[in-house]
């Protein structure tokens, strides 16, 4: 087997453990969710649709009666939707072991957020920075995931999902408060390859900070290798082209892994006890693409601490989020 060969049979108890999981309804989010409340976790399922995320409840309840699921609205692309997801999730819960940043939108023509964000950095990062640091004070009272010893929790974890194409993203962070100019000039594979660029500024970040401060949370991001999922269907469904539809359809299921393969590399980053702290885990097979996951290594690009800061201190101006932590070390 390609990879570690570590499987969902690895995955620990989790019974105790709270998650929250964004785009929990569908793809990569599902089945992390679905795997998650199978081995006891209780899931809070950031959903943009709450009716869509009442049917991924039944079915899960179809696969597994494990854990508890408890279904909330986000929209990532309207900063006040965060901050209201995170109040009701504060107030319901005392603590937070486990935050996946999943959620995510890929090669869609030009749009906009609703605080005015280029559609793919808006959500795929901004609305995620927002996130996280509503919840950081939740994480930090939390009791952690389970540990290497069976009677012991580890720090809590936030899991950014990132992407292979974060290659092809540049720092060009301007074109992330869009406008006019940015809409001319436009490409969306550049804009989704920046947006997964900066998923992997973020997590880096983030945990050299929960470092620097000795808070009992850890970061890490991940990708799911080329996973058969909706994701890749965004794009043709909002240029109303059939065709490049049905060529997505018939290149997921030639080349794409299941999304449950897809989703080992989230939950292996959420939950194994051998990673301490800001690894890229990944499939481990052909390419990157497919396999069992385990720790793999993300660009040069993407290990600049200087383009890390400035997208932090440009992420706290964006949200008005600050983060009660130190500089990096």
């Amino acid at each position: 087997m390609f990879g570690s060969g570590w499987n969902e049979t690895d995955v620990p108890d989790l019974d105790g453990v709270t998650a929250v999981v964004t785009g929990a309804n569908s793809g990569i989010g599902y089945e992390a969710t679905r795997t998650l409340a199978d081995h006891g976790a209780t899931v809070v399922m950031g959903c943009r649709s709450v009716s869509r995320g009442a049917d991924a409840v039944s079915s899960i309840r179809d696969a597994t009666p494990s854990g508890t699921l408890d279904v909330r609205e986000l929209d990532l692309a309207d900063l006040d939707s965060v901050a209201s997801f995170a109040t009701v999730v504060n107030e319901a819960y005392d603590g937070l072991d486990l935050l996946v940043n999943n959620a995510g939108v890929m090669a869609i023509p030009y749009e906009e957020t609703a605080d005015g964000f280029e559609y793919q950095v808006g959500v795929n990062h901004v609305g995620h920075f927002a996130l996280t640091g509503r919840l950081l004070e939740g994480l930090r009272a939390g009791a952690g995931v389970p540990g290497s010893a069976a009677d012991a929790r580890g720090p809590s974890r936030v899991v950014t999902v990132s992407s292979a194409l974060h290659e092809r993203g540049d720092t060009d962070f301007d074109a992330v408060e869009g406008g006019d100019g940015v809409a001319n000039d436009y490409d969306r594979w550049t804009a989704y390859g920046r947006s997964k660029l900066a998923n992997l500024f973020f997590a880096y970040e983030l945990d050299r900070r929960l470092a620097t401060a000795g808070a009992s949370v850890r970061s890490f991001a991940c990708h799911p290798g080329y996973a058969d999922t909706n994701l890749q269907a965004r794009g043709p469904e909002a240029d109303g082209s059939r065709v490049k539809r049905l060529a997505m359809r018939a290149a997921n299921a030639l080349f794409a892994q299941p999304a449950a393969a897809g989703a080992l590399p989230t939950v292996y980053a959420a939950t194994a006890p051998d990673l301490s702290g800001g690894e890229f885990v990944g499939p481990g097979g052909l390419f990157g693409m497919r396999g069992a996951p385990e720790v793999t290594e993300s660009n040069e690009l993407s290990l600049d601490r200087e383009a890390a800061t400035e997208l932090w201190e440009r992420s706290e101006a964006w949200t008005g989020v600050a983060y009660d932590l130190p500089e990096a070390r």
